[in-house]
């Protein structure tokens, strides 16, 4: 399941590694440019019993995206939904490896956690390591070693309970707040170490300023969230989780 927002010049490389693993790829357009929006028709017209193609009116953000992604794969019949990014950042190669995690332990959400490369910035990796360091607090716990990055694998049913009592953010605040809460459901995390690079159409949606702000009033949220969860959490750590790995 890819969420695309105008990345024309990288979609139709991720998209064929995807096929060439012989998988359904859901397509989510979130309202992206004619130019974009052409270039996703042209797809799912060249390959139509593989690639669907869904689309936004208008923009919602890469979390809402994710959330039409999923439920549509849940409503056809799928268990598990694997979530990549469209600008090609991600490691494709690691597709077959965070399958055979999620066949091994079915009822956990396989998170990516990245290794990068020279190409990332450095506030970047400032940033992202300030919202670990909250989110660790956040689940009274070390069990998520990253929770921003958008290769992971979905379990369906869990995901979708979620959804269902759970207004979740749907900006770039979804990443995180999606995993924290699936954690207090008590689902396990199972981290996988893949290869990040920034990106290949040098294309970022990341808004410095709203979406900095969302992230900030997140947390938050889930601190307040948290403190009545903690004798939960901290009693969860002393028993086993089902589907651990």
């Amino acid at each position: 399941m890819i969420p695309v927002y105008n990345h024309e010049h990288a979609i139709g490389a991720v998209v064929a590694a995807v096929l060439a693993r012989d998988l359904p790829c859901v397509l989510v357009d979130d309202a992206s440019s004619p130019a974009c929006a052409a270039v996703l028709d042209a797809l799912a017209e060249a390959d139509p019993q593989r690639i669907t193609l869904l689309r936004h009116a208008v923009n919602r953000g890469k979390g809402g995206a994710v959330l039409t992604g999923v439920r549509h794969a849940a409503a056809v019949g799928f268990s598990h939904a694997l979530q990549i990014d469209a600008d090609g950042q991600h490691c494709t190669d690691d597709i077959p490896r965070f399958l055979q995690h999620a066949a091994a332990a079915p009822h956990s959400l396989i998170a990516g956690c990245p290794q990068y490369d020279d190409s990332v910035p450095t506030v970047r990796l400032y940033a992202r390591y300030l919202t670990h360091v909250w989110v660790w607090i956040n689940t009274l716990s070390l069990d998520i070693k990253d929770s921003m990055c958008g290769f992971r694998v979905y379990p369906l049913p869990s995901l979708i309970r979620l959804a269902q009592r759970k207004q979740l953010g749907e900006r770039m605040n979804f990443d995180i707040e999606v995993l924290v809460r699936l954690y207090w459901d008590g689902v396990a995390i199972v981290n996988l170490p893949t290869r990040v690079a920034y990106p290949l159409d040098g294309v970022s949606h990341f808004r410095a300023g709203l979406d900095n702000l969302l992230i900030s009033r997140l947390h938050a949220t889930l601190f307040f969230g948290m403190l009545w969860r903690a004798p939960r959490l901290l009693a969860r750590r002393l028993l086993p989780r089902r589907g651990a790995a």
